[in-house]
């Protein structure tokens, strides 16, 4: 008969050849299958997944909720096999995140953010340039932040006005078309890039003064410093609006858009979901209860639907 960690490692493997990367899965379910060695069982019961999801007790709900549904997902697997497996119950540790509702950037302030992190100093003045057209970019496109310090050159076609998400959510390759002004603005911050940083360390599109692939982490706390320069953080603030609130905008403005044209929003979510990246449609409609006003709009179209009087 077949050890815990043997069976552990077909699990893997089975899953791993139907696509799934199982990064974080490998290293909790090892830790699990030395857990229970130190507990002296050799097959998998409930009690045992639930000692093992809920430690360390100081952890994060959603954290505890993780480890129970990877443990979970593997003694499923094993029950195939070992008769004395238990699964264990669903919903024993569940946890829900509750989504950060998305601030609505005016026209005004994406201008001011842009403008103001061009003026960001640098020995080579690459950074401020950069963080700029970064900002610029997300801005216009809905792209993630990650989804554009991931891009290479190779995946930036100006000439074609697309680019193309190697790496999106999902794995999934999606293209992203460019509006001309857009292009312009890239091909301007390429010719600074190429003069400042001519032999880069990294083929991505946006590099560092060194030349090494841009970090989220950098930009996070560049966006911070300019966020705070015009007033949209107070000064010791670590919370507020969000680079990621700048697709949240583009988003919305696309479902206001054709609220407000009359077009058929429905028809339309799944193509936006598409655009966007989201792997379900339901990623898209949340929009509709997370803004008022494009809440307050799709309750418009639904009492004229209904012949009801509008507010």
């Amino acid at each position: 008969m077949k050890s815990m960690a043997q069976h552990l490692q077909d699990y893997l493997t089975l899953r791993r050849s139907l696509g799934f990367k199982l990064r974080q899965a490998d290293c909790l379910l090892r830790q699990f299958v030395r857990f229970a060695g130190e507990q002296r069982t050799s097959h998998l019961t409930a009690p045992l997944a639930v000692r093992w999801a809920t430690q360390p007790t100081r952890a994060l709900p959603v954290t505890l909720a993780g480890r129970y549904q990877i443990v979970r997902h593997f003694a499923l697997y094993l029950s195939t096999l070992d008769a004395r497996t238990e699964v264990p119950p669903a919903g024993l540790l569940v946890y829900r995140k509750r989504r950060t509702p998305p601030y609505f950037y005016t026209d005004q302030q994406v201008v001011r953010l842009v403008r103001a992190a061009r003026r960001l100093p640098s020995a080579e003045g690459l950074k401020g340039p950069t963080l700029s057209t970064l900002l610029g970019l997300v801005a216009v496109t809905g792209m993630r932040i990650g989804e554009a310090t991931a891009l290479n050159r190779q995946d930036v076609n100006l000439s074609q006005g697309l680019l193309t998400i190697q790496h999106p959510k999902g794995d999934r390759v999606r293209l992203i078309p460019l509006h001309a002004s857009t292009c312009i603005m890239l091909q301007r911050f390429e010719r600074l890039r190429n003069r400042v940083c001519p032999h880069p360390r990294s083929p991505s599109f946006f590099v560092t003064e060194t030349g090494e692939r841009l970090n989220d982490n950098w930009v996070r706390i560049w966006f911070a410093t300019v966020s705070r320069q015009i007033g949209l953080r107070g000064p010791t603030d670590r919370r507020g609006p969000r680079i990621h609130d700048l697709r949240h905008r583009f988003t919305i403005k696309a479902m206001l858009k054709w609220y407000r044209t009359g077009e058929d929003v429905e028809a339309h979510l799944p193509e936006l979901a598409t655009y966007l990246g989201h792997q379900h449609v339901s990623g898209t409609y949340w929009y509709l209860s997370a803004t008022p006003e494009l809440l307050q709009e799709a309750t418009r179209r639904w009492q004229r639907g209904k012949g009801a009087p509008l507010p």
